[in-house]
């Protein structure tokens, strides 16, 4: 094959990306590095800082202080000699003189100039000696009250002054002709004195290896250089000289730095391959730091680097780093992923292929045979289904709206006129309420206008406008200039319902310089500078979001008219503003009655336009930005995305339009994408993109790929996504879990709500746990069910039949499926003999029955699984709480359910009919059935919970023979389980003095979350001081505990805890005891007192 035409790129040779030569310490005979300018003014401007410093530098030459031999080398340099420490001793002291915050400003131009007078070589040295000189003063002379010297620094350290002088020497040393640069070198030798400057020196031209040898030789461990690593790191050329004991673990605490580790590699090659690795395997290091030493790794051109990441292909940030090392070495990647063997790189080799189908076509005659083996069954796959006609495709993937944008306008539109809209009794109870100002005892009012006019005090104002007359104060409210606080919608809703449309210029100016709490006296102004303020507001994200929602909300399609001329306008930022409130507005109206609303005001040429405005996506209209999408996506490594009926697939030229579509802020045009493609196939699609995101690290930037999985995911991506959801807190990633919990909402199954219930009753990240109950509470509010209701809704049939069980069919051969008290499967063959297990398919077997009935009762156990705790502590919190379910809920959603009713008939439940209570039983043929085992009609009127023992009473006994007699085991404790009750002392007090002062294991005390018991706020230095039961909306049971829970560390504090107050009251909190507790447990009811009590006793019987 022509070379030239070859599509093998050279995998040997070192090349570092441009943008990481920009921060390169460039070396001789190196990678070229960032063009240094000399600055040929850089002279007059070395003078000008010397006079700025107020004679500091004229006090170091009349030699008043300091070392004398260097004030004579000053002052021979300003002579005009050849003499780098004198230069040095000037630069030191006009460094002092000008201030510290000026150094590099300082040194960078000293650079210049001795480069520019004195050439590189006279630079070089008077910077070595820079680094071992600085500016001195003692009181007595005229320096502000100072005499002014220079000294040699008494450490033998590398001053940090100048580390970009001495990296602008090194650079322009490195592009030096081969004169100037002999020259420095042998100069340079003399000023290599001492232990510090030797390092500098060998920095400066690191091809003296045997200086730089001689340098590691020394092995010192100096007490203060090791800020200055960098330097020596920077110097070294090949693998021996990292053995040093100075440059030991040099990456860590932050110093893992672009620009060094670029200079690294650049300056040994593969050899600092074994020093970089062993960095990054620091237990300590930092995460950034063993990012970029990844990173770092990934261009090196050996197997052995190469190799490297693959073995930690499981650390964090090696996968991003090895998905960049096979995009730079794609060949290597062929042979090395095809040995490597495991399921993880056999995906990854697949992706490559795919990727690099010519780089494959011209590599594989020249891989081993052993290699070749692997690639050619993936290079030669199946082909893939056909692609679509364009017709077929959605027009949003054909011809993206977010190309080209452009927005319809209609100039010379007018807003209505401003008019009031009041809810009832609003006015009134405005016009009652309490501005929360005082009235004056008495005032001269016209004074006070007149004073006011005259810019009296503004707080006075504020009374002036609330009490003053109305004859008075109306014509003032124009032109009204106070000022904002928290509570000035008190007193500006006051001023709203008084004067209405006159008050408006108050009410704006109050809401503009407070938007978070004085939006609400705008409300019911319906005019067009409060709509332009709502939609400012709507647009702009956080709290200022509620006042702008609730604005137009309120007003609805009143609200279009009002919106329209700057939505239809040719302003840029009023038109988005706009637009973005009427898409608000059109999302809960709908398109055609906003349509309607512009039109009844400004003709049907505005509503032609608006409609327009509205039916072409955000980002089609300047709404919403471009899509950016990472370098991390390759559309030809996506899956094809089927159409429905799974006989076509969207031309290979979309992909990357599907992505775009994908990573847009706005889901508009979704559902005709949803209609085009097969479900499953676009959840595929989806899911690639999601996961190609996490091999590249979880870009920030690009946390669309997540946000995406709302829109193309299904039920298996909830299945796929929830784990990574609950582990993701505790890798760091809380906001990625956050933006889980809106994916599963946003598919909005019952399945993804059932996964997003479960994360909001058992997860171990409280914020995480907090933020999915709050998701819970807003999807069963849009329903209008409580959350438990929304609970009972949630709970999958898995496709059981409607007794309760699932047959298998191997075709000879068939068992039935079945559950116990803990929703373990039971299996039973045809005769009803139980097994231990479904056995595996056998000879005998149909061979495409039995497989599949083997996979199905697989993936129905692990389905089983995933609720099955849930629902037996739903149910046992449903007793304790004692909570009630209607006659038709109960009958839908326990009873008849397929899988909730084999927890269901193993308790005992109770019917409250007004003051009658009556329990009974659910029989195997899902017909009542009372203590006495006859039947029992359950009244429609009924409220039915599960039996608590309290509730019993002396039927206990007779429930637990019934029970017994049938065999029937409980899912939890009911028939035995323990009861307790309070002492009338007890009930009269706030205190539970019994369990006070007990000393327990502190895994006892944490035990009592999964009671429902939750952890208190960490206060100071991270401490949980207490743990508390909520009883009722404002009533908690509390233990405060000594000395409390660390953080992070639950057994920082000593393996007990000491129980040293227990009471009750409104909100979790540290006792006083002085102040108290108002409350008494004599509110308790028996069941909650009991289960408290029950809690407690598990403490005191492991108390110490």
């Amino acid at each position: 094959m022509d070379d030239q035409l070859s599509p093998l790129p050279d995998e040997d040779a070192l090349t570092l990306p441009d943008a990481w030569r920009r921060s390169l310490h460039a070396r001789r005979g190196g990678a070229p590095g960032p063009k240094i300018k000399v600055d040929a003014a850089a002279p007059r401007a070395a003078r000008s800082l010397i006079e700025e410093t107020g004679g500091a530098v004229a006090s170091l030459l009349r030699g008043e202080h300091g070392d004398l031999e260097l004030t004579g080398a000053a002052r021979r340099y300003l002579d005009g000699a050849d003499d780098p420490a004198g230069a040095a001793a000037v630069a030191a002291v006009t460094e002092m003189g000008v201030g510290q915050r000026r150094r590099e400003e300082v040194n960078r131009t000293f650079v210049d100039s001795w480069v520019v007078e004195h050439g590189i070589a006279f630079a070089a040295c008077a910077l070595v000696e820079l680094s071992r000189t600085e500016g001195s003063r003692r009181a007595g002379g005229d320096w502000i009250g100072t005499w002014v010297g220079a000294v040699h620094r008494e450490l033998d350290d590398l001053n940090p002054a100048s580390p970009e002088a001495m990296r602008r020497v090194r650079g322009l040393l490195a592009v030096a002709d081969e004169p100037d640069y002999a020259e420095a070198v042998k100069r340079l030798e003399a000023h290599r004195s001492t232990w510090a400057t030797r390092w500098l020196v060998s920095y400066l031209v690191p091809t003296r290896e045997d200086w730089v040898d001689e340098c590691c030789a020394a092995d010192v461990a100096h007490p203060r250089g090791t800020a200055q690593r960098w330097l020596a790191l920077s110097s070294l050329g090949r693998a021996d000289q990292f053995a040093n004991a100075y440059i030991g673990r040099g990456l860590s605490w932050g110093n893992a730095t672009r620009a060094l580790l670029t200079t690294i590699v650049d300056g040994a090659g593969a050899g600092a391959l074994p020093y970089l690795l062993d960095n990054a395997d620091d237990t300590y290091i930092e995460a950034a730091d063993r990012k970029r030493i990844f990173e770092t790794v990934a261009v090196m051109p050996t197997d052995e680097a190469f190799q490297a990441l693959l073995d930690r292909l499981d650390r964090k940030h090696a996968r991003p780093a090895l998905l960049e090392a096979m995009k730079r070495f794609p060949v290597r990647a062929l042979r090395l992923l095809a040995a490597a063997g495991s399921a993880e790189t056999a995906a990854l080799l697949a992706d490559h292929v795919r990727a690099h189908a010519e780089v494959v076509a011209a590599a594989l005659p020249g891989l081993p045979d052993e290699t070749r083996a692997v690639i050619e069954p993936i290079a030669n796959a199946a082909a893939p289904v056909p692609e679509a006609a364009p017709g077929e495709v959605p027009s949003l993937l054909r011809a993206p709206a977010w190309r080209s944008p452009r927005r319809p306008v209609v100039p010379g539109l007018t807003a209505p006129a401003p008019a009031m809209a009041w809810a009832e009794g609003e006015r009134q109870t405005w016009l009652t309420g309490d501005p929360k100002v005082e009235e004056p005892a008495s005032a001269d009012w016209e004074m006070l206008v007149e004073g006011y006019k005259n810019g009296g005090p503004q707080t006075g104002s504020v009374q002036l406008m609330v009490y003053g007359p109305e004859e008075l104060i109306r014509p003032l409210l124009a032109g009204f200039q106070g000022f904002a606080r928290p509570w000035a919608h008190t007193w500006t809703r006051v001023l709203a319902a008084k004067y209405e449309l006159d008050a408006l210029p108050v009410a704006l100016l109050m809401a503009k310089a407070g938007p978070d709490t004085c939006y609400p006296p705008l409300l019911p102004f319906l005019d067009a500078r409060v709509a332009t303020l709502a939609a400012d507001w709507l647009l702009s994200g956080g709290q200022r979001q509620t006042g702008g929602r609730a604005w137009l909300d309120r007003h609805g399609l009143a609200a279009v008219p009002l919106l329209v001329p700057a939505a239809l306008g040719k302003t840029a930022k009023p038109s988005r503003t706009a637009e973005n409130a009427l898409r608000h507005l059109s999302s809960a109206h709908g398109r055609a009655a906003v349509v309607d609303a512009a039109r009844a005001v400004h003709g049907d040429e505005a509503a032609a336009a608006l409609d327009e405005l509205l039916s072409t996506h955000p980002a089609g209209t300047g709404l919403a930005g471009p899509p950016k999408i990472g370098d991390w996506v390759d559309p030809a490594v996506l899956p094809q995305v089927l159409l429905r009926g799974r006989e076509r697939a969207l031309p290979a030229e979309t992909t990357p339009n599907l992505v775009e579509f994908l990573a847009l802020p706005d889901p508009f045009g979704l559902e005709e994408v949803r209609e085009a493609c097969d479900p499953e196939s676009l959840a595929e699609f989806g899911w690639a993109l999601f996961q190609k995101w996490r091999d590249a690290g979880n870009p920030s930037k690009d946390g669309w790929a997540l946000a995406q999985l709302g829109r193309s995911g299904d039920d298996e991506t909830v299945r796929r996504l929830t784990p990574v959801i609950r582990a993701w807190p505790g890798e760091g990633g809380h906001r990625y879990a956050v933006t889980g919990l809106g994916v599963l909402a946003g598919i909005g199954s019952d399945v993804a709500l059932m996964h997003l219930h479960g994360i909001a009753q058992k997860v171990k990240f409280k914020a995480l746990k907090a933020e999915a109950q709050r998701r819970i509470e807003e999807v069963a509010g849009h329903l209008g069910l409580s959350t438990e209701q929304l609970a009972d809704r949630l709970v999958p049939g898995f496709g059981l039949d409607a007794d309760g069980s699932l047959t298998l069919d191997y075709g000879p051969r068939r068992f039935t499926v079945t559950f116990d008290e803990q929703l373990k499967p039971v299996v039973a063959d045809e005769d009803g003999k139980r097994r231990k297990a479904l056995p595996s398919p056998g000879a005998k077997d149909d061979p495409e029955l039995a497989p599949a009935a083997h996979r199905a009762f697989a993936a129905l156990k692990k389905d089983v699984r995933t609720v099955a705790s849930d629902q037996l502590h739903r149910l046992e919190r449903a007793m304790v709480t004692q909570r009630r379910w209607t006659t038709d809920e109960f009958r839908r959603f326990i009873v008849d359910h397929p899988l909730m009713w084999h927890l269901a008939r193993r308790l005992v439940w109770i019917a409250e009919d007004g003051d009658k209570a009556s329990s009974f039983r659910i029989a195997e043929d899902r017909t009542y059935a009372d203590a006495g085992d006859d039947p029992f009609a359950l009244p429609e009127s009924a409220r039915v919970g599960i039996a608590h023992p309290l509730h019993l009473g002396d039927a206990v006994g007779t429930w637990s023979e019934v029970f017994a007699d049938y065999e029937i085991l409980q899912p939890f404790p009911q028939l035995g389980r323990a009861v307790h009750a309070l002492t009338d002392e007890e009930r009269a007090s706030g205190r539970l003095a019994r369990f006070e002062k007990l000393k327990v294991p502190f895994g006892k005390v944490l035990g009592l979350v999964k009671l429902g018991w939750e952890r208190g706020v960490p206060l100071d230095a991270g401490g949980e001081r207490w743990i508390s039961r909520r009883v009722a909306d404002d009533r908690y049971v509390v233990i405060d505990l000594d000395p409390g829970i660390a953080v992070g560390a639950v057994d920082a504090t000593g393996d007990h805890q000491t129980l040293d107050y227990v009471w009750f009251a409104t909100e979790p909190d540290d006792y006083r005891p002085s102040r108290g507790t108002p409350l008494r447990f004599g509110e308790l009811d028996r069941v909650t007192a009991s289960e408290v009590i029950a809690d407690l006793t598990t403490l005191a019987e492991a108390a110490v």
